[in-house]
């Protein structure tokens, strides 16, 4: 690896930071020594990455990290995470030349025209190469992050990083309206991303679970969104196959919004849970929800849907848009 144009990526969720090397010199982007760390075992970012720097014996001169927030100013604050830094600071301890930073969603974005077939799994429509944008980018995780890519191979990419996330959720029908009431009640207000994460899988669950839990106050107790897909997915659980069916609809009708918002000819989800249940995913309500746009169903229609596999999608974004500032 030439160290002159070693590279640190980074992917730093609200639970998790990942990190690995990269050899910009390189003809293509090649992952090398991946790590992911917990973020609750770190006091700040800049203490994770030296603890992963440390462990590879490396000091890259450039790095780019996707993070789990805006960031559009010098002081970074992570959404879902007590960790806040300045930009200038932090590339100065660190001894960078350049530091680059990224929405996550933002990453995952620059990664998708570097994807290969096999890193996509074509839930509806077909699989076209080249792409061409405009592409929505939509995932759940820690989060419920939302970016749009622009351009084609011929003419150049561009990521458009937004918080699309955070938008209103719009329930349909009684049973999202007690989960909203009850969302509500606990945080004041309730988006999308407060059900379309992990921990708003583990909440519907808790609803539905709880006799008059839309009028409640207490919280119901929570089971872990590992746990609930996996009792949804092994068919014995009745109320974890409804939340995980309910979450399914939920998703595809952010999917078919956000879709409408950009014009988008194709639409992209990502996300750290998704490849563990897309058959459940397939025959759920999605599409349906997708397509349920009134006189929009039909445009909507000729929309392919993937969902991407490769397992750091955030960590190639991120060197896709390192390597995109050399040209």
């Amino acid at each position: 690896m030439s160290t002159s144009a070693l590279a640190l990526v980074g992917d730093i969720g609200g639970t998790n930071a990942r990190f690995a090397l990269v050899d910009l010199s390189a003809p293509g982007i090649e992952l090398r020594d991946s790590k992911s760390l917990a973020n609750a075992d770190f006091a700040s970012l800049q203490h994770a990455i030296e603890h992963y720097l440390a462990g590879v014996s490396a000091q890259p001169r450039r790095a780019a990290l996707a993070v789990a927030c805006p960031v559009g100013s010098d002081e970074i604050r992570l959404t879902n995470r007590a960790w806040s830094f300045s930009q200038r600071e932090l590339q100065a301890t660190l001894g960078l030349s350049e530091l680059r930073m990224l929405n996550d969603f933002g990453a995952v974005a620059w990664a998708i025209p570097a994807l290969q077939a096999d890193d996509l799994v074509t839930l509806h429509g077909t699989f076209e190469t080249p792409l061409q944008g405009p592409i929505s980018v939509l995932g759940p995780g820690t989060g419920l992050g939302v970016a749009l890519l622009v351009g084609s191979p011929q003419c150049g990419w561009q990521v458009v990083e937004t918080e699309g996330g955070h938008v209103g959720f719009a329930p349909i029908g009684d049973e999202e309206r007690a989960i909203s009431a009850w969302l509500t009640a606990q945080h004041g207000r309730t988006s999308t991303e407060r059900l379309l994460c992990g921990k708003g899988l583990s909440e519907i669950d808790a609803v539905l679970r709880s006799a008059g839990a839309e009028t409640s106050l207490e919280m119901p107790p929570l089971r872990d969104p590992a746990d609930v897909v996996q009792t949804a997915l092994e068919g014995h659980d009745i109320p974890a196959r409804q939340a995980l069916a309910r979450f399914c609809a939920v998703l595809g009708s952010v999917a078919g919004d956000c879709a409408l918002i950009h014009g988008a000819r194709s639409v992209v989800i990502a996300g750290g849970i998704m490849p563990r249940f897309i058959p459940f995913l397939r025959s759920s309500a999605f599409r349906e929800r997708f397509l349920a746009k009134g006189r929009m169903a039909a445009l909507l229609e000729s929309v392919p849907i993937h969902v991407i596999t490769h397992p750091h999608p955030g960590l190639l974004g991120a060197a896709c848009a390192l390597r995109a500032t050399e040209s």
